[in-house]
């Protein structure tokens, strides 16, 4: 099962106010990719990686990204390529709304008809139903170390 391990970015410096905000985290069975995670400049961060909404965000365009290619080579449909923008509006955020637009095409001799399967199918990508249509239940503990 795909664990995640975070920790923080070694400081610089013995002076802990100058030590990033960041944290790496270590993704898979074995930890075996790794990325960065910050807090932006303008939010006391060194923006040494994306933050956790723009994480979030990328999740659900990898997801559709990677759901659609599947399917396409799933069900003969010659996509040749694929470009997927995310926009994601945090403005209503704090009233419970979080808007996120995908805008993905498609590249390859597809019809019309095709199309639209992929359409249905990028709707259906598991991160989109978990963000839509699945109970999250979070359980966090706190602990010294």
């Amino acid at each position: 099962m795909p664990a995640i391990h975070v920790d923080r970015v070694a400081a610089s410096s013995a002076d802990d106010t100058a030590r990033p905000i960041a944290v790496r985290l270590r993704v898979g069975e074995h930890g075996e990719h790794v990325l960065l995670s910050d807090a932006y400049a303008s939010n006391q961060g060194n923006d040494l990686g994306p933050d956790a909404h723009d994480l979030y965000d990328a999740a659900l365009a990898a997801c559709k990204a990677v759901t659609v290619l599947w399917a396409a080579r799933r069900k003969g449909i010659p996509v040749t390529d694929l470009a997927l923008d995310l926009a994601s509006d945090r403005s209503r955020e704090r009233e419970g709304v979080y808007a996120i637009a995908v805008d993905l095409a498609v590249s390859g001799p597809v019809t019309p008809e095709q199309v639209a399967q992929l359409q249905a199918i990028a709707d259906k990508c598991p991160v989109h139903k978990l963000m839509t249509q699945v109970t999250t239940e979070i359980t966090t503990s706190v602990r010294a170390k």
